[in-house]
């Protein structure tokens, strides 16, 4: 018996040993607009595959650069599908491995409550100085914030109120800092688990901007990882997906 459970010991250090080589890590440039839910999806993933992954948050466009320069990321979760696709066609991305992962929604939005209503007339009004968007050149959707102005007719009469950041998450901060008082982010960063999680909000119809397909893809260096195309398959997983689905995305 002794003997027995001195194999039992050695076997499961052995199957921890091998558990711990087979591991390993991924490193993913992340949108800005899914911050909150990409970090909730990689502690899932932690947790279920043994696998590590370290995330660089950023606006798609930058992201872009950095791979053309050489930056080693593994996966790249964009905030569009035609970065990724430019990215494959250039040689810097894996063929056949990309995938939308989720489709995202373009709000207009005030920490101030009551102060949107739910028709985005507010634009039209002079009850607020600043209006915070991202810059279009950079991130899609603060492009998507152009078309909607444009849509409106406002873009021309608004633009001496811009104030951009480079991504998303920069758009978000004028407005929770108070330094703008409505912007244009993204539905997932003031959106969980089924409902508004601060302030008022307009949900600009999808007709008024193209819609904000979110593709992910193996980038080259990465090809051969196990755990960036293990990361991949997750976020295809159920598990993954509800988590999407709780920030506001569809698919």
């Amino acid at each position: 018996m002794r003997n027995a459970t001195r194999w039992l010991v050695t076997l499961c250090a052995c199957a921890s040993g091998l558990s711990e080589a087979q591991a390993g890590e991924v490193s993913v440039a992340v949108a800005a607009n899914f911050a909150a839910p990409m970090r909730q999806i990689v502690a899932a993933f932690e947790q279920d595959t043994g696998h590590k992954a370290s995330l660089a948050l950023g606006s798609t466009g930058r992201f872009y650069a950095q791979i053309k320069s050489g930056a080693p990321y593994s996966v790249l979760l964009a905030a569009d599908d035609t970065t990724p696709t430019r990215l494959e066609n250039e040689g810097f991305a894996v063929t056949r491995t990309r995938f939308t992962y989720a489709i995202g929604k373009l709000v207009l939005w005030s920490k101030q409550a009551g102060l949107v209503d739910d028709k985005g007339e507010v634009l039209r009004t002079n009850k607020f100085d600043r209006l915070a968007l991202a810059d279009p050149r950079l991130a899609p959707y603060g492009a998507a914030a152009i078309e909607t102005l444009k849509r409106l007719g406002l873009q021309e009469t608004l633009k001496p109120k811009f104030v951009q950041g480079e991504n998303i998450a920069q758009a978000y901060q004028f407005v929770a800092t108070g330094n703008a008082a409505l912007g244009f982010i993204s539905l997932s960063q003031v959106y969980a688990e089924g409902r508004l999680t601060q302030g008022s909000v307009w949900r600009v119809p999808e007709s008024f901007y193209p819609p904000i397909r979110q593709d992910a893809i193996l980038l080259r260096e990465a090809r051969n990882s196990e755990a960036a195309k293990s990361l991949l398959q997750y976020l295809r997983s159920d598990k993954a997906r509800a988590i999407i689905r709780s920030y506001g995305y569809e698919f």
